[in-house]
């Protein structure tokens, strides 16, 4: 993805496109971990495409960045009807 793409997003989708990578990015790590990963170019793109969603949200002054994430995380959760014990 793009940096101008990423501009072009709302602060919310931003948060849920970074969510989106870092459970993107874990699942591949795991893959590698087990020797099921075929392309490990993957992990460098996913780990820079992480970095420009933060660095576009970093723009837009956004703070607390990692506080929202788990905020939005616990909500989700709720939603979906899944209680965190």
């Amino acid at each position: 993805m793009k940096i101008g793409d990423l501009r072009e997003l709302k602060t919310d989708e931003l948060h849920t496109e970074l969510d989106r990578l870092r459970r993107h990015f874990f699942d591949l790590r795991s893959q590698a971990v087990t020797e099921k990963l075929e392309d490990s170019s993957q992990l460098g793109k996913t780990r820079r495409d992480i970095a420009r969603v933060l660095t576009s949200l970093n723009e837009r002054h956004e703070g607390d960045i990692e506080q929202k994430q788990h905020h939005m995380e616990a909500s989700g959760s709720r939603k979906s009807g899944k209680a965190k014990a």
